[in-house]
């Protein structure tokens, strides 16, 4: 995809964060998509963030997705979710994510507790490898995709898999309009 020079990411681990080498090391060999379809591609990590590397890497927007960390509280409980959305939209935190969290208020974790509680880094945090008891929220739109870009749990690569894939992660969800 675009200018990216993919391999299967498990042939790269020294592209992938430890939570993610750990969830691809468990992916089911049955999976609908074969774990030899999760390709890593090497990045410049000061272009992680997702408008620079879509144009330094020629990849469009709308295959690229973002996945971010909510957090909400509930009786003194702190609830998280990841939520995958199209760089061409916006996660609907307040609406869509907060009802699905079943709690008053939902905003973006803060970045050093996300980082803390996913073992990734901050620009690189993806579906792959989250906390077991964490919703993964994927925006249809995504899951729609045919292949998709999202962090590899470090700056300084992307994955590139099926968008099919993605339904298969632990915890995941397909939410219709869960970005506008």
């Amino acid at each position: 995809m675009g200018t990216l020079k993919t391999e299967p990411a498990l042939g790269r681990v020294d592209l992938l964060a430890k939570p993610v080498i750990e969830a691809l090391d468990r992916w089911p060999d049955a999976a609908a998509v074969a774990v030899d379809d999760v390709l890593v591609a090497p990045i410049d990590a000061e272009l992680a963030d997702t408008a620079a590397f879509c144009e330094a890497y020629d990849v469009g927007l709308d295959v690229s997705a973002n996945c971010v960390i909510v957090a909400g509280k509930r009786g003194g409980d702190v609830r998280y979710a990841a939520c995958l959305v199209l760089a061409t939209t916006r996660a609907d935190v307040n609406g869509v994510v907060r009802k699905m969290l079943d709690v008053r208020k939902a905003s973006f974790a803060p970045m050093d507790e996300a980082v803390a509680l996913t073992g990734m880094e901050y620009g690189g945090i993806t579906p792959i490898g989250l906390p077991a008891d964490w919703p993964v929220l994927v925006d249809a739109r995504v899951a729609g995709t045919a292949r998709v870009i999202i962090g590899s749990g470090v700056r300084h690569s992307k994955i590139e898999l099926p968008g099919a894939a993605l339904p298969l992660l632990p915890n995941a969800q397909v939410v219709e309009d869960l970005a506008r």
